[in-house]
């Protein structure tokens, strides 16, 4: 049997397995959804080998999608952390065999303190099985793995059931965008939904001149302040012009070019700029691309400038249209 076949084999069982268990999900798993969402306290997940780290993607994911969550390692419990555990705490525990005799010695502690237990395993009579006050089966026919020893189907068929009561539980607790976003401020989800103008925008140093400097002078303070533009103002220090390096190239082919002139001369005047440092980054990238300029002023109502945005500044905080 060559890779490839290896490869397809592998999986089909898995999708068999999956499509199998999604015909038996029955009552139980309503049950599970609601003694999770009757949780005062948190969904705690334990586990030990493969199941564990199963257990700590599964934890990730409840924690952020709405279901306070954390994972115990059986072992850790037994030298202190059941000390984390409290009576309003559900436990989930995962246990193909539902005989493993880490997670097997924790049991009667959990029971002893009254905390739920929702068991994951094969057999409803394996000690896991007898001790938990719901069982989720994980029924396999058999594992991926040719010598049936290396956990490959059974820990497929666990994690999808874990994302399973994850979605549902997203469901019925009304878990929308914006939540998961406030979960994920880094990410670029909530990048979208919470980075705003005021977050990004260079307030400091800007590269300001009156109307009146010459072009000579606009060039230094251009190459000082690295953004290869300068922003012209008024007597009211309203911003009235824009000179890039751009304008600065198209001045250098006219016949009146003369650097003692004023930089206004060759300046784009009323450029675009935006008054809102509200208005979030995605949608500043989105009229940056509109209007094909590089650099955004940012104004109060007066046209008072209060900072720029570079279309690089966007690039680097990761922001995407």
């Amino acid at each position: 049997m060559d890779d490839i076949q290896i490869a397809k084999e592998t999986l089909e069982i898995e999708a068999f397995a999956l499509k199998a268990a999604a015909d038996m999900i029955d009552a139980n798993f309503s049950k599970t959804v609601e003694m999770i969402l009757s949780t005062k306290g948190k969904l705690i997940i334990a586990g030990v080998g493969k199941s564990g780290l199963v257990g700590a993607k599964m934890a990730a994911t409840f924690a952020s999608t709405g279901t306070p969550s954390f994972f115990l390692h059986p072992t850790e419990a037994l030298h202190g952390d059941l000390g984390m555990m409290g009576k309003e705490d559900t436990v989930l525990a995962i246990s193909y065999s539902g005989e493993s005799e880490e997670l097997a010695k924790i049991l009667p502690h959990i029971k002893r303190l009254g905390v739920k237990l929702i068991g994951m395993t094969a057999s409803k009579e394996s000690t896991l099985g007898s001790f938990s006050d719901i069982v989720l089966p994980i029924k396999i026919h058999k594992e991926a793995c040719p010598l049936g020893a290396a956990p490959t189907t059974s820990t497929t068929l666990t994690m999808a059931l874990g994302d399973a009561l994850a979605v549902a539980l997203m469901h019925r607790r009304g878990f929308k965008q914006e939540d998961f976003a406030s979960f994920h401020p880094g990410g670029s989800l909530g990048k979208r939904l919470f980075v705003k103008a005021s977050d990004i925008m260079k307030k400091d140093d800007l590269p300001i001149i009156g109307e009146q400097t010459s072009l000579k002078d606009a060039i230094m303070v251009m190459n000082e302040g690295k953004i290869g533009t300068v922003l012209i103002i008024n007597k009211e220090n309203a911003l009235t012009s824009l000179l890039s390096d751009g304008d600065l190239r198209r001045a250098l082919g006219k016949d009146d070019f003369d650097l003692s002139l004023p930089a206004l001369n060759y300046a784009t005047k009323n450029p675009i700029s935006l008054d809102d440092e509200n208005l979030l980054a995605t949608d500043v990238l989105k009229l940056i691309e509109a209007k094909k300029i590089q650099l955004l002023p940012i104004t109060d109502k007066e046209k008072k400038i209060i900072g720029t945005i570079h279309i690089h500044d966007l690039i680097n905080a990761g922001i995407k249209s």
